[in-house]
């Protein structure tokens, strides 16, 4: 998996940034999530957990 960094815009003289997580197909696949999903996540300890609503 990656942990990909996109610039989202510049206001003033700051620059704002998007984050997205890579998943494997074949990861999605076995979980059976389709794109377009809503996807929850939370942070247990000093982990990230993402699920499916």
């Amino acid at each position: 998996m990656r942990l990909v960094k996109q610039k989202s815009r510049d206001y003033g003289d700051k620059e704002y940034f998007k984050f997205f997580v890579v998943i494997p197909q074949k990861i999605i696949e076995k979980l059976g999530w389709k794109g377009g999903e809503d996807l929850g996540a939370e942070i247990k300890g000093d982990k990230l957990v993402i699920e499916k609503y």
